[in-house]
């Protein structure tokens, strides 16, 4: 293998394998989800487990002809999701990933200059918006991959720095606030702004993560506004506040901003610039954290005296393209 020394295959347990972890045994799964169901009246008692089934084997078929065209004689390491924040990336590995997206996003942040090779083990029910190629075309695409032979894109990260030497990235969206479903309480400063804040926490969202989160407390502040003023409701297109996986910027928002006698809700939304930093204060004496694409356990701790600086991150993912 010229261009790499090694290659590391990166999986996820499929839903039915969790279910059968939290009940024991297939059949016990199976009925929980059938009592469920009936419980429901639905018609079909059987079709959800059905199609976690059906999810299930098209993932491990999947798996199966990954497996089948990895180079003969070559060093490969499977790894699965969880380990991912123990495992040690070699520089000359190549990353193959085998979906859903949100695993190419869970395994982007824990790298340097690798390339991700991200294949969508089923069309049918996985979008596939950070999944480039489906399982396919593996044959085809992983010798040439293999060979330096195929173009990549870059993907902007974000990082939290805190003043500790502590930095997590972010390939979609860091979130700065309370552990729990408690208010989180800090200061934050943004360029010649700043307030003291009481809220359900903080989303920085990145150009990748702009119709993740970020969407998503789009759609809901503008419901809640328009139902409040009784006015026809209106969402932006998501084209409107997109931005390419390759953008330097960085939006954040803030979510659920409580306004009193000493918190306020001024600076709930923007646009950070590159070279542009948001530093956040943490006024919690315990509980507060910041995690990173939604792996909580994975968390730095944000208690009083923690520090962050919220910036565009130096390191890009190198994810491998058509």
């Amino acid at each position: 293998m010229p261009a790499f020394e090694s290659i590391v295959v990166v999986t996820r347990r499929t839903d039915l394998e969790e279910l059968i972890q939290r009940f024991n045994t297939r059949a016990n799964a199976r009925f929980y989800l059938e009592q469920q169901a009936a419980a429901l009246n639905q018609n079909s008692p059987g079709r959800n487990f059905n199609e976690y089934a059906a999810a299930h084997e098209a993932y491990h078929e999947a798996l199966v002809r990954l497996k089948r065209a990895l180079p003969e004689g070559a060093r490969v390491h499977f790894i699965e999701r969880n380990a991912l924040p123990t495992y040690q990336f070699d520089e000359r590995e190549l990353v193959v990933i085998l979906g859903p997206d949100g695993l190419v996003v869970n395994t982007a942040k824990y790298l340097s200059e690798q390339v991700i090779l991200a294949f969508n083990p089923d069309p049918a029910r996985i979008d596939g918006v950070l999944l480039p190629f489906t399982i396919a075309c593996v044959e085809d695409i992983l010798p040439r991959i293999l060979k330096g032979g195929s173009p990549t894109r870059s993907v902007s990260m974000a990082q939290a720095c805190l003043n500790d030497g502590q930095v997590l990235l972010a390939v979609n969206d860091l979130f700065i606030g309370a552990r729990t479903h408690v208010s989180a309480r800090y200061q934050i400063v943004w360029g010649s702004r700043a307030e003291n804040q009481s809220s359900s926490g903080i989303i920085v969202s990145t150009g990748a993560g702009s119709t993740g989160w970020f969407q998503s407390i789009v759609n809901g502040s503008c419901s809640v506004a328009a139902g409040i003023s009784n006015s026809p409701l209106t969402r932006p297109d998501p084209s409107e506040y997109r931005l390419d996986w390759s953008d330097e910027r960085l939006y954040f928002a803030v979510r659920e901003p409580f306004v009193s006698r000493t918190s306020r809700a001024d600076l709930a939304f923007g646009l950070l610039e590159a070279g542009q930093e948001l530093v956040l204060s943490s006024h919690m004496p315990e509980g507060g954290v910041v995690f990173s694409d939604g792996i909580e356990n994975d968390a730095l701790a944000f208690n009083s005296g923690s520090v962050a600086s919220i910036r565009l991150a130096s390191r890009k993912v190198r994810l491998a393209v058509p």
